[in-house]
Parts: structure tokens; C-alpha cells; sequence
């Protein structure tokens, strides 16, 4: 009993030192949350990830919504570097003037993280990504075989020129390859990579071709803008409709059938990910300069997975 009592104790004592260490790590630096639109509820799960584990390792987060406004961003991110944050996690509110608040971080001394999106001519210390080419090349050609190979498809892409946006028209263009008898006639750029817009555009489409067959959506929320403008369309013919991110939202649009089919992305992992990039660049660490992430390509026959435990 003696010695059962003693490795208890062992143990008790191994994990309180293990948490204290962790929360050590953290303790008493700040870091800049900066976030392109926490209406994207992609964004509000990196947001949740980077909060609860940054808490965890004794960080204090400070978090700034540009509500897609560059200009905003470049403002709040000068704020946070007068708060002296020890290091920035940022996502890009578009592409123009992304750059900026990279080089006046850098400038204090502040090491940046890149989440999501890069900042074109001034990157992060870091670009945690998901591999949206190879993703998106396997999304289409998932459509090249529900649809035998023909359709008329449209994209309904995310803000124009950021590297998501780039990237997952590059990969669905590169699956479609495959089926040249798949052509896509229209594209439309949103703003705010939103539902409303994913609507909009979709019911604007369909009203100047019938005949779509296909509309990818750049974002769960896009895609999921797209369905509703699809069902009140009521067309003669199925209309596929995919997007990506694998959002709780998207995922249960697939779970549903509102979504034909989406790409998940790790979100939370990223999330944590930055945080421990932070730790180590804060320790004066070198770290890979590129950290993609896979995306998983998701349907009926797999989505349960990802509502039970979102990776």
C-alpha cells in the first residue's frame, strides 16, 4: 500500500510539473490574434483553436476581426505592435496591402505566423496552409465521375488573388483535366467569401445559363449561399454543388444533402499548430518556413468522422 501511495504520488506530481511547464511557456507573453472576417466561420474555428490552446499554454490572446477590411487589418495590427504582443498570428484580410503589416512586425522584432493565407513579397516567419491544390485537384475529379465526365460548371471564387483563392482554382481546374467535356463557363469573386454572396452570384448565374450543371463554391459558406439559390431555382436537372473548408456548417450541409461534397480541412490543428510555431519561435528556433496541411475530400460516405471529431 506503502508503495502504490508513492507512485500515486509520483504520478501527481509528474503531471502538475508538466502542466506547470507547459503553462510556463506562455506565461506572461501576448499574442496578436489578427483575423480577416469572423463572420467565415473557418476563421471563427481557427479563432476558437488559437484562444482555448493558447490559454492552455499560458499565453494571453489578443484577437482583432478586420471584418475583411484591409485597411482595418493594417490599423489593428499597428495597435497590436504598440501593445508590444511578443508575437502575431495572422490571417490576411485580402491580398492587397497584406505585406504591410508583416514588415512593421518584423521591423519591431515580432516574429509572424501566416495562417491560411500568405502575404505575397513579405511572408511569415511560417505559412500554415491547407493544401488546397491537391485537395481541390481531387474534388474535381470526384465531380469528372459523379457527372460522367460532362456538365457546365461554375466557380464562385473566394476574395480575388489571395493564395486560397489561387490555389483551389488551380487544383479544380487541374482535376477537371480529365473530362473535357466539362467546361466552365462562369466565374464570379466574392468579397467576403460569404453565403450571401455565394447566393447572389449563384441565382445570377442560373438566370444567364439554365444549363449549369456543376457550381463549386470556394467555401462551405459560398457553397452553401449556392444551394439555397439552386433550390429556389427548382431546375429540371441535378445541379452538383461542392465546397470546401469542411466547416461544421458544411460538413452538416453534406450530412443533409444541401452539399454534394466538400474538402476538410485540419482547423483546429492549424490553430494549435500556430500556437506551438509561436513557442518555438519565441525560444529562437528555427522552423519550416512552409507547413502544409492535407485536406480530406468529403462526402456522404465519410462525414460522420469529421461532425464527431473535427480534426
Amino acid at each position: 500500500m506503502f508503495k502504490l501511495s508513492k507512485i500515486a504520488t509520483v504520478i501527481g506530481l509528474t503531471a502538475v510539473i508538466a502542466t506547470n511547464c507547459a503553462y510556463a511557456q506562455g506565461s506572461g507573453k501576448k499574442i496578436g490574434l489578427a483575423v480577416a472576417n469572423l463572420q467565415a466561420e473557418f476563421f471563427n474555428m481557427i479563432k476558437q483553436s488559437v484562444e482555448a490552446y493558447g490559454k492552455e499554454k499560458g499565453y494571453t490572446i489578443i484577437t482583432m476581426d478586420a471584418k475583411g477590411d484591409a485597411t482595418t487589418q493594417v490599423n489593428q495590427i499597428q495597435d497590436l505592435i504598440t501593445q508590444k504582443v511578443d508575437a502575431l498570428i495572422y490571417i490576411p484580410a485580402g491580398a492587397t496591402a497584406a505585406s504591410v503589416p508583416v514588415k512593421a512586425a518584423r521591423a519591431a522584432g515580432i516574429p509572424v505566423v501566416n495562417v491560411d493565407r500568405n502575404a505575397d513579397g513579405a511572408p511569415g516567419d511560417t505559412f500554415i496552409r491547407g493544401e488546397s491544390i491537391k485537395a481541390t485537384k481531387d474534388l474535381g475529379e470526384w465531380i469528372c465521375k459523379q457527372t460522367g465526365g460532362k456538365g457546365n460548371a461554375v466557380v464562385i471564387h473566394g476574395q480575388k488573388g489571395t493564395s486560397p483563392e489561387v490555389d483551389r482554382f488551380k487544383g479544380f481546374t487541374e482535376g477537371l483535366k480529365a473530362c473535357p467535356d466539362i467546361k466552365i463557363t462562369q466565374n464570379q469573386w466574392t468579397e467576403r467569401w460569404a453565403a450571401d454572396e455565394g447566393n447572389k452570384f449563384a441565382q445570377d448565374m442560373l438566370q444567364r445559363d439554365p444549363t449549369i450543371s456543376i457550381i463549386f463554391g470556394q467555401a462551405d459558406g459560398i457553397a452553401l449561399g449556392a444551394a439555397q439559390a439552386v433550390k429556389l431555382a427548382k431546375p429540371d436537372h441535378k445541379i452538383w454543388v461542392v465546397g470546401y473548408d469542411g466547416d461544421i456548417g458544411g460538413l452538416k450541409g453534406v450530412q443533409n444533402g444541401t452539399l454534394d461534397a466538400t474538402v476538410t480541412q485540419p482547423t483546429f490543428t492549424m490553430g494549435r499548430m500556430a500556437v506551438d510555431t509561436v513557442t518555438e519561435l519565441l525560444a529562437g528556433k528555427k522552423v519550416n518556413p512552409d507547413q502544409p496541411m492535407e485536406g480530406v475530400l468529403t462526402t456522404k460516405d465519410n462525414v460522420e468522422q469529421f461532425l464527431k471529431n473535427h480534426p
